[in-house]
């Protein structure tokens, strides 16, 4: 096999369940009696006595895409209906399909098509959906289909009827980097894929327009973005990945945002890796992350 690519033995099991005796011998017993080798394995309780576990397991099984749904089933009836068990298992190789909707600003989203481009991120690009016709162009050095569909107050159920049809059955995770529109809930019950936001700030600092000339007038010397995924209620879904970058009085409205653009690039990166190398797993409103 050509060590440049992904093996298609290798699989990856998530689980969460009420925290409790046994639960790491059963499952690392059925992947033994299976031939499976664990390669890696990451594990967290919220409490040892009555709390949540969670679990990430790497695994390695020969010829994983022959026997994969039924290991699924097998796994469903001896070990997760036993522990009364959330799971997802799937192979490790198979790239995520990301739908990526943008506005205006073009740096995140460019720097997700470059990152695919060059292999770092482990996904596969398939839609690109803007309310704007701004970044056709650039979006068209990828290859990647751009669909235009304006959205105003009177046509957004239309717009969002458009934006789940094109993308009905083609995606498992759409990408909001800097889509100035607010997904309703209809909208994402209906596409039934997560999605990923990226926020200029440690929210809920500087909502609305403008937030570096807020930052700038209040005098921050911290700017930041958070990545979290997608509800129905703005901004408050449950938090990713946060990062930072420091600055001072000296720094200009130009300065703090191109600072801020930086660290929002690297925070939405971040964060889509990491849910789509199924390192992300949810506790209510908070989050999980191996």
């Amino acid at each position: 096999m050509d060590a440049s690519l992904p093996d298609p033995d290798v699989g990856r099991l998530l689980v969460s369940c009420e925290d409790g005796p046994g639960i790491v011998a059963a499952i690392s017993g059925f992947l033994h009696a299976r031939g499976a080798n664990i390669v890696q394995s990451d594990q967290q309780t919220t409490d040892p006595a009555g709390g949540r576990f969670f679990l990430r397991i790497v695994f390695r099984v020969p010829e994983l895409p022959l026997w994969l749904g039924a290991l699924e089933e097998e796994f469903a009836a001896e070990v997760a209906e036993r522990f009364g068990m959330s799971f997802r298992m799937r192979a490790a190789s198979v790239p995520t399909r990301v739908a990526l909707f943008v506005s205006r600003y073009d740096h995140c989203l460019l720097d997700l098509l470059w990152r695919w481009r060059r292999g770092e991120l482990p996904i596969d690009v398939v839609q690109v959906v803007s309310n704007h016709p701004d970044l056709q162009k650039e979006v068209a050095s990828f290859d990647v289909p751009y669909a235009h569909i304006p959205v105003t107050r009177e046509t957004k159920p239309e717009a969002e009827r458009q934006q789940a049809e094109l993308l009905a059955g083609r995606v498992d995770l759409v990408v909001l980097a800097r889509y100035m529109q607010v997904l309703t809930g209809g909208f994402l019950e209906r596409i039934g894929v997560p999605a990923i936001n990226i926020h200029h700030s440690f929210l809920p600092a500087f909502a609305g327009a403008g937030p570096y000339e807020q930052a700038k007038t209040r005098g921050v010397k911290l700017v930041g973005a958070t990545a979290h995924y997608v509800t129905e209620d703005l901004d408050e879904g449950p938090i990713i990945e946060q990062d930072v970058a420091r600055i001072s009085h000296r720094d200009r409205v130009a300065d703090i945002t191109r600072r801020g653009a930086d660290v929002e690039r690297t925070v939405l990166a971040r964060a889509v890796r990491w849910h789509c190398e199924d390192r992300v797993l949810l506790d209510g409103h908070s989050t999980i992350v191996f």
